[in-house]
Parts: C-alpha cells; structure tokens; sequence
C-alpha cells in the first residue's frame, strides 16, 4: 500500500505547470503524503503550485515510492537518491522518448488510481559500479544506464585496455567505451550501434565509441563478468561517467567496473510491456507493410 511518496523533478516549463498541479491534487485526494526534493520545491513554490510541502535532501525507507517528473534523464538523476533502499521508481514523462518514464501526462489521473489500488508490478532492473584504483570512489559509485570512459579535452582517440575476469580481451583506439546494463540498451549503446537487451537479461554490452578497429564490434557478455579498462592518451586524463555523472581521473587509472549488489524497481502497469516499449519508441510497427 502507497502511503508516502516522493517527487523528483528537474525543470519546470510554462506547458507542464498544469502536470505538477494536476499531480498534486491527485496524491491529497487520494490521501497519499509527499515530499518533494528541496530544489525541485522551491521552483514549484515560486510558480504557486504547491504552498506548503516537506522537502528532502534524501530518503529513508519511510517512502513508499518515488515519482520523478520528466524524461529519462530525470529518472536517471532520481535513483541515485535511492541506492539500496528498494525505493520503487515510476516515471512520468513530460519530456520526448521516454524508455523509462512510461507514464503518459494524459494518463495521470488513471496511473495514481492504479498505484493506489495496487495495480501495479515490479521490474528489477540491473545496476553497475565503478571504481577508480588509487583515487577516491566516485560518490554515488553506481550507474542504471552505462559506465562509459571517453577521451578528455582532445580530438585524438584513445586507448581503452580491457580485460574481463582478468583475461585480456583487446586494446580498444576509440573515443570512448561504453560498459551498459539492459536498461540502458535503448541509450547511449544503442546510438552508437550497440544491440537492444531485454531488462531480464543478466547480461553486460560493452559498445566501443567510433572505433579505430574496424573489427571492434559490441560484445554481450554475462553480468558476472568484473571488467577492467585502463586508458591510455596524449592528454594528462580521461572521462569517466555514471549515467550522466561526469569525473575525469589521470591516464592509466585502472577503472574496475562490475555488478552492482543491489536492484533498482521500476513500476509498470499490466498493459505495458518492453516489447510494446520499443515497438512503440523505436517505430518498429510503422512498417508500411504492416
């Protein structure tokens, strides 16, 4: 039962004002209590749509779910006041593709009355973590999209020594590497040629960036699998990214990426699914022989 929730958002446009407040007066007609994350509040104050509010800087597990407003980014920047908490996750898309924030704004007022009801399921979705030898652990060290290393502050590609479970794999010349869950799939691997994964998948795809190889391709691997790169490059440091968390460490810091110990839950209804998901996004149905 959903008695406590909170609400992460972004940005906030004169065309979704009308969602927040929508929002708003859904979650007290229905008698849910909410807090909204103390930035995001302060916008919503300063355009009236809400008056008093608890606001936070992070969660315990008091909160019985947490609805972030906007696209996939904003999901993305979400979670990480989640971690290990078992937090669901549900998103409701006021921006443009949305993957992961599925819940349609002319479909609110049905999506908080099955939430209510608990017409909902669960799916488990996968992270990855990244550590830094020798350097301080990036805070928060995971990631529910990608791990990627990419050349810094140069046009010249670099050097991406990978190994798996301490077995050489190759030297990927590249701008970049990305190391994606199934989840993120649908993202930045998927733009630059890597396959589509289902989220049950127990599986890793590591998607060089504009290879030099010209045999380099994605390879699917087992999630099990610790990965170790190590860049090398003509300038002094590199780019390492959490989803959309940025850090840059010194050429050759071995970088030990892996599974992380726990889950993030994202909330779908019974009539949607990842095949429809991507059906839908990636035009698949539009065929015209179909």
């Amino acid at each position: 039962m959903i008695n406590k929730v909170a609400i992460y958002g972004q940005y906030l446009h004169a065309d979704t004002i009308a969602i927040y407040k929508q929002l708003i007066n859904l979650l007290d007609q229905s008698g849910i209590s909410f807090s909204v994350e103390n930035q995001f509040k302060q916008l919503l104050q300063e355009h009236g749509v809400v008056e008093q509010s608890h606001g936070f800087t992070s969660l315990d597990d008091s909160y019985d779910l947490l609805l972030s407003i906007g696209g996939d980014g904003t999901i993305l920047r979400a979670v990480v006041y989640i971690g290990g908490l078992d937090i669901p996750v549900i998103g409701i898309n006021s921006g443009r593709l949305g993957f992961l924030a599925t819940v349609q704004k002319d479909s609110l007022e049905q999506a908080i009355e099955r939430l209510v009801n608990g017409e909902y399921t669960l799916s488990k979705r996968s992270l990855l973590t990244a550590t830094p030898m020798g350097h301080d652990d990036l805070n928060p060290n995971f990631a529910l999209n990608e791990v990627t290393v990419s050349r810094y502050n140069t046009t010249s590609m670099i050097q991406i020594e990978t190994h798996l479970n301490n077995e050489l794999l190759t030297s990927y010349w590249a701008d970049g590497l990305i190391i994606s869950t199934p989840t993120g799939s649908t993202g930045y691997s998927l733009s630059c040629g890597g396959p589509v994964i289902s989220p049950s998948t127990g599986a890793l795809v590591l998607t060089p960036i504009a290879p030099h190889n010209l045999n380099a391709r994605p390879l699917v691997i087992p999630d099990t699998t610790e990965i170790k790169i190590k860049v090398i490059g003509r300038e002094e440091s590199f780019l390492t990214s959490l989803d959309n968390r940025i850090s840059s460490f010194p050429n050759e810091t071995e970088v030990i990426v892996k599974k992380a110990s726990f889950t993030i839950d994202l909330v779908s209804f019974k009539d949607q699914s990842f095949i429809k998901t991507i059906r839908h996004k990636l035009l698949w149905g539009e065929d015209k022989r179909n």
